[in-house]
């Protein structure tokens, strides 16, 4: 059986250590790092020089533009028409309470003055009432008196007679 692994690849020591460390911290071999750098370089067409990454940035503002892009289609299709319904809603609603307080507070003033009136109008009745009532008393009690004369006259007369 022949070796695959035939090619060597010389770094200097203070890169075999970071590469130890990178090795280390991923859990895996140098030799399995070292393939998946290079398949990940391979197929991601990145430059490893470029430390920026260009293709990220450029990426991450396209995407960025969408979402803005998106968001300012929603405001226009779905934030603004709601805020101009909610605008001409309220205008309405104050419309109404200001048109109902005026229309209460005039009824209101109407009842309020309505029951002053009728309560002027009872006072005068219950006052008419006793006048009605003594003066039906003092009738009644001069009957009584007319009577007790009557009697006491026809008594008298057949006392004489």
């Amino acid at each position: 059986m022949e070796d695959i692994n035939i090619r060597s690849v010389r770094y200097p020591v203070t890169v075999d250590q970071k590469f130890e460390k990178i090795a280390l911290k991923l859990g895996r071999t140098k030799r399995q790092v070292f393939i998946q750098m290079i398949d990940y370089f391979y197929k991601s067409k990145k430059d490893p020089l470029d430390l920026n990454d260009e293709l990220l940035k450029n990426t991450l503002m396209k995407n960025h533009q969408q979402y803005i892009g998106f968001i300012r289609s929603q405001e226009n299709m779905l934030l603004i028409p709601i805020k101009t319904e909610m605008d001409r809603v309220s205008l309405s609603q104050a419309r109404i309470i200001e048109s109902f307080n005026t229309q209460i507070l005039k009824a209101n003033a109407d009842l309020l003055n309505n029951q002053y009136a009728l309560a002027q109008k009872l006072t005068c009745i219950d006052a008419l009432m006793d006048t009605i009532s003594k003066s039906q008393k003092n009738k009644e009690h001069l009957k009584k008196q007319f009577l007790f004369i009557l009697d006491s006259y026809i008594k008298s007369r057949d006392a004489k007679r």
